[in-house]
Formats: structure tokens, sequence, C-alpha cells
């Protein structure tokens, strides 16, 4: 109920006992505000009301059911998960029967319901392997009867047409160890007429539709449903909503797991196929007006599917067997009575049927254990009905609610009654509408209608329906719930015909046909079992709620809700234990608040004295407070919801502090610990590192003393460290280029010989490296400059400034003419203008002095030859040519133009 407090204002009110007005408009209103949000149910009070949505819905499945599971019946949004649990967990607790009545006009949704808490007990209880089987049969006992009970009718393509009561039996532990059904009033009259726009039950459609050639064969049967007189009458045998094929699938493997072997299946069968063709059992008069078969093709199929003899089934069809004293005398059926016996075995034979299949399936299901067990019932039953035409059925299903709300106001009013005396409030009278009037008037021995149907059905002569209505008249003329044409005024004598009457029920007044009513009461061969409405009578006396509803205005009124809700709300709408109020608002009060040390009681009382609570509001009973009005609830709910914002922001603030107060303490503690380990680490460290020291400092005083001895174990670690030291010192101190002779360490004595060693090889390594790296032309420098230092070093003064100085090979450059004469011009490069240039020598061995010149040199390519002319230069810079020609004698002299002519003989 807190729950249906805080989500008020958002979705309507989750219990209708909080509802500020018990109108209906405020019940329709309540209802539609819900309806359009999804929202399908809605408490009152422990009771559970549904609207059928016409849709699925995301809020049957396992994750649905681990939130209801266990938890306060109204801690949570209304859904029949929660109802299912808390009659589940009170059973145990308290280990005593519960009952689960689901009630509400066809098309409501009952069947649905009923399945939906089968489910929530099949995943929700403790499950072994036998348990399991049990579960699996009572699901699968669901297909079953469907099959066989439920129809389409005009508001329901799978409307059920019996009333289903299961018993589902736990041990002490909570396991679902065992089940049993009864079935109620199956709808029989159904397997012979269909109204328009109906069919007839499942089982037939679905054996045609989904049956095997060979088993269609088997039973003659054709896979046609047009051609079943039976399966015809309503003119709708195929539906788009129902699939026959896959649902017989789902028959036959829910009866092999309810453990029908092959031969009780196949008899099954038979018998579902026997009534198909004796519904093609048809007559002709003879020429007095008798019964006469057709023919015996159906007939014979008939018997040879039951077992029994052709000629007796047909005597039985056609004729009345009359026996006086000794003598047996057969008077013949007109046509009329011939399909009237004919329609009445075959809703004999699919009775019988159905009640033997129920008692198979309890055979399967029962329990053989002896031992005490506990039983949630679950009856699935019509609601309250009213048609255009009503008839004897819903005579009967009216007559049954009537019943289940007497019994229903009775139990809430007693328990309502029980708890006021037991917490000390004075019961105050509640004003409803008592239907045991009606109840009476319907179930009265030797005056009630049933009586009195009972009696015509038996009493010998010609009895009718109007005669019936006669008796009615007769008796019950003067009850204020009981009118018939005759009997009525004017006014409403213009909306009754002669062969009705009609009754004021809780739910309004109802108008029903007599018509039938005999023959439906009687529903045998002959007069020799209960009459129907009498066994109806008896079975609701065995039955010690949800109720579904479709979103149709008038079944709040039919389903009796605003009576329940009138009783629910009478004297105070809502009562709690101390402790669970005091826990939800002590935070409105600074007394209460956080703790109370004293009594719940008194803190409840300073509770409501310190919210303004009038003396007339509120009652203390001995262990819960009562509150009258909705509204002061609602007031301390607004209240409350207002109180947690603050709260929350305070317990936030708290919970913040004591969180990071915590965090602190330890990370403080931590880092004490780490410090502490941190520094003994350290220490250990550093006494390991001393004592290490000092072993190492002897070790290197002792073999510095013996440092000049020869290599031993006192001062091989010493050597071998000053060698190390060295080394590493040497590495980083090498001298870079080939001319520093100066930078080289000095050695430790014991390291003399290798550090001339390692000097030497490094510098022979540099000299190395620079000679593998000096191009080509520097090395003919080099190699010229050698030569040079072997001929002039320490010989001339003027040597060594000459050193820098690099040779070039265009310095010094021969020129030759190519004629006879011996002239050679040595080309000599001048950086001095005051030198004479260019040297011209004469010399007779010009070819031997040349070729040895170029061989010293090894620069062949340096000595030309050319013609002509040799362009020579002179004394400053200036240039000038030596000009060649041939004659008779040779001779060199200095020409006109200034050149030197050189004259060679012409050879």
């Amino acid at each position: 109920m807190e729950g249906a407090l805080t989500a008020r204002d958002r979705v309507g009110i989750q219990d209708f006992v909080l509802l500020d007005e018990t109108t209906e408009v405020a019940v329709i209103s309540n209802l539609k505000k819900r309806f359009s949000k999804d929202l399908i149910y809605t408490y009152i009070g422990t009771l559970i009301v549904s609207v059928n949505p016409y849709k699925d819905l995301d809020i049957y499945n396992k994750k649905q059911m681990d939130v209801y599971m266990g938890v306060n019946f109204f801690e949570l949004p209304p859904h029949i998960y929660a109802l299912a649990d808390n009659a589940y967990h009170t059973m145990l607790t308290e280990f005593n029967n519960h009952f689960i009545l689901i009630s509400g006009e066809s098309g409501a949704g009952k069947t649905e319901a009923s399945k939906k808490i089968l489910q929530y007990y099949a995943v929700s209880c403790p499950s072994t392997t036998l348990m399991n089987t049990v579960r699996d049969k009572m699901l699968m006992s669901n297909p079953v009867l469907e099959a066989f009970g439920n129809a389409k009718t005009l508001k329901n393509d799978n409307s059920s047409r019996f009333g289903k009561y299961m018993d589902i039996q736990f041990d002490s532990q909570g396991d679902a160890v065992g089940g049993h059904i009864l079935n109620y009033l199956l709808e029989k009259s159904r397997v012979v007429h269909q109204n328009h726009g109906e069919r007839n039950f499942h089982v037939f459609y679905q054996l045609v539709e989904g049956g095997s050639d060979d088993l269609l064969t088997q039973l003659g049967l054709e896979r046609d449903v047009q051609h079943y007189y039976y399966l015809t009458q309503g003119e709708c045998a195929i539906v788009s909503s129902i699939n026959d094929k896959n649902d017989w699938k789902s028959v036959k493997n829910a009866l092999q797991v309810i453990e029908f072997d092959e031969t009780n299946t196949n008899h099954l069968f038979r018998v579902v196929a026997s009534v198909l063709h004796l519904g093609n059992v048809h007559f002709d008069p003879d020429s007095k007006g008798h019964a006469l078969l057709k023919n015996n093709t159906e007939l014979n199929w008939v018997s040879d599917l039951l077992g029994v003899d052709a000629n007796n089934l047909k005597e039985g069809l056609t004729f009345r067997k009359i026996e006086a004293k000794t003598e047996q005398v057969l008077s013949p059926f007109t046509i009329d009575h011939a399909i009237y016996v004919r329609d009445a075995l075959a809703k004999a034979i699919y009775g019988q049927t159905f009640t033997w299949l129920v008692n198979r399936i309890n055979e399967s299901m029962e329990n053989k254990d002896s031992s005490r067990k506990t039983v949630i019932g679950l009856l699935d039953i019509y609601g309250f009905e009213v048609f255009y035409v009503n008839s004897f059925e819903q005579f009967c299903i009216n007559y049954c609610n009537e019943k289940l709300q007497q019994l229903f106001i009775q139990l809430t009013l007693k328990a309502e009654q029980e708890e006021y005396e037991a917490e000390g409030i004075e019961w105050e009278p509640v004003q409803f509408f008592n239907n045991k009037i009606i109840c009476d008037l319907v179930e009265e021995k030797h005056r009630g209608i049933i009586s009195i149907l009972d009696e015509e059905c038996l009493r010998p002569g010609d009895a009718t329906d109007l005669t019936f209505l006669d008796r009615l008249e007769e008796k019950m003329g003067n009850h204020p719930h009981f009118v018939t044409h005759r009997l009525a005024d004017k006014m409403t004598r213009k909306t009754l015909e002669r062969g009705d009457f009609r009754l004021l029920h809780y739910a309004g007044e109802v108008t029903y046909c007599v018509v039938g009513f005999l023959d439906k009461n009687n529903d045998l061969l002959y007069r020799n079992i209960k009459n129907v409405a009498t066994q109806f009578k008896n079975s609701l006396q065995k039955l010690t709620e949800i109720r579904l509803i479709q979103s149709t205005r008038h079944q709040v009124k039919y389903l009796g809700l605003m009576e329940h809700l009138r009783v629910r709300r009478a004297g105070f709408a809502y009562r709690r234990k101390y402790e669970d109020f005091l826990k939800r608002y002590k935070p409105l009060c600074p007394a209460t608040w956080p703790h109370w040390r004293g009594m719940p009681a008194d803190g409840v009382e300073v509770l409501a004295q310190h919210l303004g609570y009038l003396p007339d509001e509120y009652k203390m009973g001995r262990t819960k407070i009562f509150i009258r009005h909705p509204r002061t609830l609602y007031a301390t709910e607004d209240a409350y919801e207002k109180c947690k914002h603050d709260l929350a922001s305070k317990l936030q603030a708290k919970y913040k502090g004591y969180k990071v107060k915590g965090e602190f303490k330890k990370q403080k503690e931590a880092a004490t610990k780490i410090e502490t380990c941190w520094r003994g680490a350290q220490a250990r460290k550093e006494k390991e590192k001393r004592a290490w020291a000092v072993k190492v400092i002897k070790k290197f005083i002792k073999a510095y003393i013996n440092r000049g001895e020869a290599k031993s174990t006192d001062n091989s670690e010493y050597l071998a460290f000053v060698r190390q030291s060295y080394l590493n010192r040497l590495k980083n101190n090498l001298p870079k280029t080939v001319l520093d002779k100066t930078t080289w360490l000095t050695p430790p004595a014991v390291l003399t010989e290798a550090s001339e060693i390692l000097r030497k090889l490094h510098y022979r390594l540099m000299v190395r490296k620079y000679v593998r790296g000096i191009p080509p032309q520097k090395k003919a420098q080099l190699q010229m400059k050698v030569v040079t230092s072997a001929i002039f070093k320490g010989k001339k003064e003027n040597y060594p400034p000459s050193i820098p100085q690099l040779f070039l090979d265009t310095r010094i450059r021969i020129s030759v003419s190519s004629l006879s004469d011996g002239i050679i011009a040595i080309h000599i490069t001048c950086e001095d203008p005051k030198q004479k240039g260019d040297l011209i020598i004469q010399c007779e061995h010009l070819y031997e002095f040349l070729t040895k010149l170029s061989i010293i040199a090894n620069k062949q390519d340096a000595i030309k030859v050319v013609q002509g002319s040799i362009k020579i230069k002179i004394q400053s810079g200036k240039e000038s040519s030596v000009d060649f020609t041939t004659g008779q004698e040779p001779m060199v002299y200095k020409a006109k133009n200034g050149h030197l002519m050189v004259v060679s003989i012409n050879k």
C-alpha cells in the first residue's frame, strides 16, 4: 500500500481502498487512467482487478517473477505474481490452505490468468526431478482441457466453456507434489448447437484439420469441417486467429506428458469422432410421421467407434422402450423427438468423456504420499453474464456468481470484523447490499427456483417450460426480486415476453427465457440421474479473488467491485502495524527521529499528535494504528515525500563524510604501514651496505699493503680494482689525434708494461684509421712530401716553411713540339711576379730526359706535344710564344714579333 501512495499522482491509485471517493465514476476513472499506461492491475485490499489489454505486455517473464518472489504484498506495484507469491508464502508460514478465485466475463482473461499463476509456481517453487514432472503435468493439462473445454464465442476466440477448480498440493518444504482438478458445468449444449459466429469445442476442428491421413481413415473422417453438421451451425468453422493444426500437435504432446498411452489416446479420439458421425445421423418421416434413418453409413461408424451393436443403437435413436410388468412396448419417435434423443446422446457421450479425461489427468498428478499437505486452490469460473437472450446456462452461471459474491462479502466482512475485535476497535456496521435474499430465491429447499424446476421435471404428465413458469409465478409472485410478464406492471410488462421471468441480481436485472429450461435441466436420455441445476448447487457448496474485466463499463457493476470496495472502506481505510508505521514515518517527528527508544505504540501516538491527527481520524489498536480517511494518509505521505529529500541530503552528506573519513583513516593507516615498512627496509639495506663496506675496506687496505707483491688471494681483488679503475679512466681520456703525445695517462706501476702496449696499439689504430681515411690526392701529396723530406730535411734552410704548402699538379708542366728540335718548355706557376717565368731548355737527349722524368714523377700525362707554337710565360707574368718551323739548318732566334723562333731540319 505504501507503493500505491508513492505512485498515486503518476499512474492513478494502485489500491482502490485509497480513493477519496468510493463512487463507480471514480473507480472507472482510475481504471482508465491506469489502463492508458498499460497498468492493467489494481488492488482492492487483497483483491486484484485485472483489465484485459488485448495485446502482449512484457510483464510475464523470469525477470518479473524474480522481482516479486518473496516480497511483501503491498511493497511493489500490483501484479498477479504478487497475489500468487503472497498466497504461497502465507501458506508456508501459517501452514494452512489458500484459495484463489478468478472470475470475470468471457474474454476478460481468466484462463490466461490461471496459466500465469501456474507458471509462477512452476518457476518459483523449489524443484526436484519428481517435482518438475508434477509441474509439467499441471502445465500440460491446460492445452488438453482447453481443446476439450474451450470454444470460440462472439466475445472470445478461446473462451472456457466450463468452470475449473485446481488444487495444487505442496509439502512442508513448499514443493509442488501433486494436483487435482474439478470441473463444473461444462456447456454440453455447445456440442449440438452453436450460435452464429461461434464454434464447437476446439478438439473437433483440431482432429479434422490436424489429424494424420491414417488416423482420419481409421476414424472414418474427411478433412473437411464443412462435412459435419455439428461443426457448421455457427458458420465460422475457419478462424484466422486459431491455428488448429499447430494446436493439434500441442494437444498430442501434452497427452504424452500427462501419461496417456497410445491405447487411451486412440480411445479418446474414437469417442470424439463418434460424436461427429452421430451429428451426421439424419432422419426422414415415414407415412405416419415416424422417424426413419436416411442411411446407415454414419450409424455404422458410430456403433463401430463406440463398440456397440448397430441395431440396438438404431432402435434407441428411433424408438422409446416402455416396460409394463412383463411386457415391453416400442413407441416410435417423431423426427423432432429422434433429433432430441440423438443430440442428448451426443451431449452425454461428450460430457462423460470430458469427465473421464479430467479423472485421467487427476490420476497422473495424484500424490500417493499420505503425509499432510497444504493446498492452494485455483478456481477459474464464469463471471456474471447478461445476453440479449439469456437461457438456462446464464441462469446457472449467474446463480454461481451470486453464491460467490455472497461468500466473498461474508468472508471479507468476517475478516474485517475479526481484525477490529482483535485490535479492540469498535465495529461499525457496514451498509451494503446483502444478496442472501436472491440466493434463497434460487436455492431454498422446496421453495427455490431450482427445487421447483426439479419438481416440474419429475412431475408425471405433460410438464413444459410454460407450466414451469406458471409454478414460479404461483410460488414467488410476491418476491421483490422476481417478476414475470403476468406479474409486472404496465411499464415493465413492455420489456418482458410471456415466456420470460426476471431476477434482480446484485449486479442488476437479468431477463431469462424459460424455453429449454426443462430439457437442459434433464440433460439425460431418461430420468435416472440427478438434475443439472441440483448437481450444480451441490457443487457450489464444496467451494469455500482475482476479478478480471474487459474494458467495458458494466463489468464494474457485474463483478460486485463496488460492494467489495465499500466493505473494505468500512470504518477505516488504512491500518498498519505500529512497527511498520513508525519505521516509515518517524522522520516527520523530531522526537521519533532517528531512533525511538520506547514502545512502538507510544512512538506512533507521539507521531500522530505531532502530525495533528484529530481524535476521530485515527484509532490506536493493540498492535496497529487505524486511519479513517485516505486524505489523512495522503497528507502524511506528502509530508513524508517532502521530508525524504531533506533527509536524503543530510544522509548523503553524513554518508559522504563518513565514507571520506573512513577512506582517510584507511589511507593514513596504510601510509603509516608503508612508511614503517619502507624505513625498516631502508635501515636493513643500510645495515647490509655498511657491513659490506667495512668488509670491502678491510680487504682494500690489506691488498694495498700487499700491492707490490705477486698476485695472490690477498691482493687479487685490489689489483683487479686498480686495473679496472685505470682502464675506465683511460677509456674516457684517450688521445684524440695521432700528434697528441702528451695526454696518455700515467699508469700504476703494475700496469706500466700493459699501458705501453695499449698506447702503441691505440696510436697504431689511429694511424691506420687515419691512413684509411686519406683520399688519393692527399695520399699522393704525402708521398711527395716524404720524398721531399728525405731529400731536403736538415739540408736546406727554407725547407720547414714549405712543408704546409701543397704540391699542385698544375704547378709544373712540360711542352715539346712535334718537330725534330730538342727544345723543352717547362711551365712553372709563379706566385711571385718578379720571377722570370717558364724555363726553356734545349737538350740533345730529349727523349731520354723526358722519359726518365716521367717515370720518376709517375706522370706521363704531364708532357704535351704541340704543333706550331708553345705559349709560355715570361717575366712580370707576361705571355709569349715559341714558334716552330722547318728549314735547311737548325737555328734559334728571336723573331721580329718578339717570339722565339726555333728552326729544325726537315727530315
